[in-house]
């Protein structure tokens, strides 16, 4: 039968052709990353623990510290008079706090401050205290506040790359969030 022999034919070709390319490793900048926020990220970051989504269940099961910082869409500036501004719902990790936007790769002086003041507010000071950053998979946002941290003189920094993707991956809660102010 020619369709059996067709289909056999593209079963042989199928098989002796690589069925996807594995894509290059992406390496760690020297800096941090300031365009393409949502685009693979590398697989490690120097000086920081990076964790799969097993090791982050067993962190949160620990007590540490989750900072989600998926960044808060601002409000259009073309709203018309009178029209009430909601902010989307944001899910995430249950027990996480958010801290939105601070994982930009230059951030404001005022952003700045906000990260430094909440980390040591949560942390109650202790710059040896397990804190995992994270976003969504694929989120260069979580590696960057993860190095801010490092660089900022925290000890125990933790990078979930996976993120409430990885979270969801395992069926494990997600709730919504609020930013804190």
């Amino acid at each position: 039968c020619v369709a059996w022999s067709l289909l056999s034919l593209g079963a042989l070709l199928a098989g002796a052709l690589p069925t996807a390319v594995a894509a290059e490793p992406v390496a760690e900048p020297d800096g941090y990353r300031t365009t393409d926020y949502r685009s693979p990220v590398p697989a490690t970051l120097k000086g920081v623990t990076v964790v799969s989504a097993e090791d982050a269940k067993a962190l949160m099961a620990s007590k540490a510290l989750f900072i989600d910082v998926y960044p808060r869409p601002p409000k259009p500036a073309n709203l018309p008079a009178g029209t009430v501004w909601r902010d989307p719902s944001h899910e995430s990790i249950e027990g996480s706090h958010w801290l939105p936007n601070v994982g930009y790769g230059v951030l404001a002086p005022a952003m700045a401050d906000y990260f430094k003041s909440h980390l040591e507010q949560l942390t109650g000071g202790d710059k040896s205290r397990q804190v995992v950053f994270f976003c969504l998979k694929d989120c260069w946002m979580s590696w960057n506040a993860a190095k801010r941290a490092l660089e900022m003189g925290y000890s125990s920094v933790v990078w979930f790359p996976d993120g409430t993707d990885g979270w969801r991956d395992l069926g494990l809660p997600v709730g919504n969030l609020q930013p804190l102010p």
